[in-house]
């Protein structure tokens, strides 16, 4: 009994460490359709965790140390503020106010993170993670944009803080800004490795090491100072026998928790964008890091994907959706039920940073949600978009979205085309009205920045209040829905059915 009982433990934490998971891609400006860069990911851990919407303002000489314990964090982790504080966004926990997740600071940099990665155990048990005082996704969005002015800074500043100090945890983090997008990863407590993603391709990641190349000569690579040496000295690497240096195979877990959990996903998302790749969906390992899409990625082509549960296409059986829910369904899909938001990052250089820089947001589950332009130049957020606890409300903007998944969700084959139908109907009206809106924004941006200020405020404030009204709408047509099949079910009538 007392093996078993150790064995169940073994396997309920190991479910554990998968279970807060995340999906990544990151598109170089040269292979998007109209040269931005492009960002997306899934942040996935529980339904009950409600996001806010945050504005954090800038502030003046600032002293003292940022502490996580200050809101109750993941690690007693502290770091100097910085002096000069910058304005920047964040979606955060609502209990924390920490796990900023996605957001931008006015000098144009971006964070997207974290994705949960995981070092290999022989090489943790070396150097493991500082999980009393090391850096976790908790602080990395705050941390990074209150300081940085660039996204090579903001690389060099988490790397520092990782040599130093440690990580607390496995990660992979964005950053980007209006020259250039990077990908960073942990390999154990002190390890990194980051690289520019290439112009023309994109990066791809679901809850795994993905980068493998590393050239110490390029300005296109970022890394703790004695990467290869610390995996050479312990036995990970042998440049001898092994050849060319590999981040993933040095330092990264590659096991079978990998093969199901996380390979397929990848597998969809380089199919989708670059169809004619052949290989096996458990063959991780050996999928390409950075791939050539065969036509240019959008904005749209990202909704999709991070909306993809495998409803179509060569892995159509492992969809657990549509055919009834299959919780024990063995590939897990990009969108989950408990994602508890995903968003797509778009810097478009050419325009001024208030609509070149704009996050399309979606709350809860991807797949049954709409995704909302927040742009850059937006001045604040309504009072409700700061609110929302573990517990169903009726003012917080998250559950007014999670709602209507969970509604949904009780007959998927049924009632998610009504609600995806509405949804697609709506972005592509505001894709219309946006690039309308854009147009006019910078024709009278450059006789009057104030007044279209105005105008982008108006504008944002605006689609916001109507994806919140049809989202209303859409909660009530599917009880109405619900209300009426339940009642054909359990009607108890009488032969003439008059009472």
């Amino acid at each position: 009994m007392l093996n078993k009982s150790v064995v169940a433990a073994a396997v309920l934490a190991a479910f554990s460490s998968m279970a807060l998971a995340c999906t990544t891609v990151v598109v170089g400006e040269g292979a998007t359709a109209d040269g931005s860069f492009l960002i997306a990911r899934s942040a996935d851990s529980s339904a009950l965790k409600a996001q806010h919407m945050v504005i954090h303002p800038a502030k003046k000489n600032q002293t003292g140390m940022y502490r996580t314990q200050d809101h109750k964090g993941a690690t007693n982790f502290e770091y100097p503020l910085p002096k000069n504080s910058l304005r920047f966004t964040t979606v955060p926990n609502w209990q924390t106010q920490l796990h900023g997740a996605v957001g931008f600071n006015e000098a144009g940099v971006g964070v997207s993170g974290t994705e949960s990665i995981f070092a290999r155990d022989d090489a943790l048990k070396l150097d493991p993670y500082n999980e009393e005082t090391g850096i976790t996704e908790d602080d990395i969005p705050d941390v990074l944009l209150s300081r940085s002015k660039t996204a090579r800074e903001a690389v060099q500043t988490l790397g520092h803080i990782v040599e130093t100090i440690g990580a607390g945890e496995g990660f992979g983090v964005v950053m980007v800004d209006e020259k250039e997008v990077w990908y960073f990863e942990t390999g154990t407590g002190h390890q990194w490795l980051a690289q520019r993603t290439p112009k023309d391709q994109y990066f791809a990641t679901g809850n795994q090491g993905r980068l493998q190349e590393y050239d110490p000569e390029s300005p296109d690579f970022m890394a703790s100072k004695n990467l290869v040496k610390w995996a050479t000295d312990n036995g990970f690497y042998d440049p001898k026998k092994d050849g060319k240096f590999n981040f993933s195979k040095a330092y990264t877990r590659d096991d079978s928790r990998d093969r199901v959990y996380n390979d397929p996903r990848v597998w969809q998302i380089q199919k989708i964008l670059t169809p004619s790749l052949k290989q096996d969906v458990q063959d991780g390992r050996n999928f390409p890091v950075y791939a050539k899409p065969e036509q240019k990625v959008t904005v749209d082509d990202l909704k999709a994907i991070m909306r993809n549960h495998y409803e179509s296409g060569e892995l159509k059986s492992h969809d657990p959706y549509t055919n009834g829910l299959r919780g024990d369904e063995e590939y897990r899909p990009i969108s989950v039920f408990r994602t508890y938001e995903s968003h797509i990052m778009q810097v478009r250089p050419w325009m001024p940073r208030e609509i070149g820089s704009v996050i399309y947001l979606a709350m809860g589950m991807a797949d049954l949600s709409v995704y909302v332009p927040f742009y850059h130049g937006l001045d604040a957020y309504p009072a409700h978009y700061g609110m929302g606890t573990n517990q169903a409300d009726s003012q917080s903007l998250y559950w007014k979205y999670r709602k209507l998944q969970t509604l949904v969700m009780t007959d998927y084959p049924k009632l998610a085309p009504v609600v995806k139908e509405a949804y697609k109907k709506f972005e592509a009206d505001t894709a219309v009205k946006q690039k309308a809106f854009e147009e006019d924004y910078l024709k009278i941006y450059k006789k009057d920045p104030k007044k279209a200020d105005k105008m982008l405020n108006d504008w944002n404030l605006k689609v916001m209040a109507e994806a919140e009204k049809l989202t209303e709408d859409l909660t009530n047509q599917v009880f109405t829905i619900r209300t009426t099949d339940i009642e054909n079910a359990n009607f108890f009538a009488n032969k003439s059915k008059k009472d």
